[in-house]
């Protein structure tokens, strides 16, 4: 069983106190690293079917799910692709970015970091001229 334990031993107490580190916050972290990614049009809103939230949503930990240790982590993200990217290459983009942040920031050891893609959507099309229908009938 993984303990839910957040605090690597070496940050569990310094000289002047203890840090600690919420799971929500690697879970933050890993959403963040996530949609970085170009080709990630948002994340999904959960494991089981849940609404699909798009960028731009200020829940930034949607669609991951964390299990953390005194020294490991390990992710889970569920994310929707923008049609037309290539699926295997933004997920392992997807993880080499989340593995990196999250080791960076935390000091934890990221031993896996598993891409469920669950949906392709369409990007919208932006409109580039406008057209004036004023003047078509008078």
């Amino acid at each position: 069983m993984v303990s839910m334990s957040t605090i690597p031993n070496e940050f569990e107490r310094t000289d002047i106190g203890e840090i600690q580190i919420a799971p929500e916050v690697i879970e933050v972290i890993a959403g963040l690293a996530t949609v970085e990614i170009k080709g990630v049009a948002g994340m999904s809103g959960g494991f089981a079917g849940g609404i699909a939230e798009l960028l731009g949503r200020k829940n930034q930990s949607k669609g991951v799910k964390v299990e953390v240790g005194q020294r490991e982590a390990a992710i889970d993200v569920s994310v929707i692709v923008e049609y037309g990217y290539r699926l295997p290459e933004v997920a392992t983009q997807i993880q080499s970015n989340v593995k990196r942040s999250i080791e960076n920031m935390t000091g934890l050891t990221v031993i896996e970091v598993n891409v469920h893609i669950h949906d392709v959507i369409f990007k919208a099309v932006e409109k580039h001229e406008e057209i004036d229908y004023s003047q078509r009938v008078k």
